[in-house]
């Protein structure tokens, strides 16, 4: 598995699809409780999106938005538009339904698809969390997959068969990788200093990859570097400068969510899951994972279980 694939797969980001928009003339909607990431893809028409203390951003037919902390916004047919807020409970509808959310009246114009996404809270590792406010892909990027994946999601929603909403939801996981891809390519200075601006870096993808793959083994910089074919200095010095922290740090950092999601999801003995993230007594691991979530593991699978009984 890549790097991407493997940093999605354990921050468990899915999406799901949202409800279609269908709007005509003078027409303006917010929400102001977001629960998630939001995407839209324009596919015909125009609409403007709003958020606070930034410029009104025009959708243009082929556009793609993601909102990845879900910033309370506004969609409009004209920049500065009044827009209510959206009925929740209407929204939700028509999100589990496939349904469509209509405003204005008249001649319909616009049609928008609308996405979520949502990640495990109890991964410290957030790839979302690492992007700008907004991320607007705009449909003329050029090379990009995007248009066609959109125009695959409006045919099946057009024409929905058997299998509709899992080839719906996959679509949509695609949607947020392809998103990736475009805005690393048109954007690449505002992803340094984070594990995307690292998919780019020849040395520090391999050595992330080998981490992620194997973060049970005994790593160590010297042996992590031997198997890069470069200095323990030289690998020292690029995650510091690329990442931030030392080799040690970001292990620790994996293998600490790692385990979380173990202790939450199984019922594995604390040496099961302390071998299978690289330590060789139980008393180790409590003492890092003490010291990385300030409580013992057994306590906190007892709280993360209970919490999700209540919810």
């Amino acid at each position: 598995m890549d790097l991407l694939s493997n940093v999605l797969t354990l921050s468990g980001v899915s999406g799901t699809l949202g409800a279609r928009i269908e709007a005509a003339d003078s027409w303006g909607v917010r929400w102001e409780d977001v629960r998630g990431s939001a995407f839209y893809a324009v596919t015909s028409g125009t609409a403007w999106l709003g958020l606070a203390d930034r410029e009104p951003i025009l959708m243009m037919p082929g556009d793609v938005v993601l909102l990845p902390s879900g910033s309370p916004h506004s969609l409009t047919s004209d920049a500065g538009s009044a827009a209510a807020s959206c009925d929740a409970g209407a929204a939700e509808h028509a999100r589990v339904t496939g349904g469509l959310l209509r405003f204005g009246t008249g001649a319909v114009q616009t049609h928008i698809l609308g996405a979520g996404y949502r990640h495990d809270p109890l991964v410290d590792s957030q790839i979302l969390a690492l992007l700008p406010e907004v991320v607007h892909i705009r449909g003329d990027n050029g090379g990009s997959c995007l248009g066609d994946t959109v125009r695959l999601l409006a045919r099946e929603l057009a024409s929905p068969q058997i299998g509709t909403e899992v080839v719906l939801n996959s679509l949509v996981d695609v949607l947020l990788v392809q998103l990736l891809r475009a805005w690393l390519a048109t954007r690449p200075s505002e992803a340094e200093g984070t594990i995307l601006g690292v998919l780019g870096d020849p040395l520090l993808s391999v050595a992330l990859t080998r981490l992620h793959s194997s973060p049970e083994r005994p790593w160590t910089t010297e042996l992590l570097a031997a198997e890069l074919a470069v200095s323990r200095a030289t690998l020292a010095r690029r995650f510091a400068a690329r990442l931030g922290e030392s080799p040690g740090a970001y292990l620790t950092r994996l293998r600490m969510d790692l385990a979380a999601v173990r202790l939450r999801d199984g019922d594995d003995p604390l040496e099961a899951i302390a071998a299978s993230v690289g330590y060789t007594s139980v008393y180790a691991f409590n003492r890092a994972f003490s010291r990385a979530r300030a409580v013992a593991p057994g306590r906190f699978r007892a709280q993360v279980r209970s919490a999700g009984r209540v919810a």
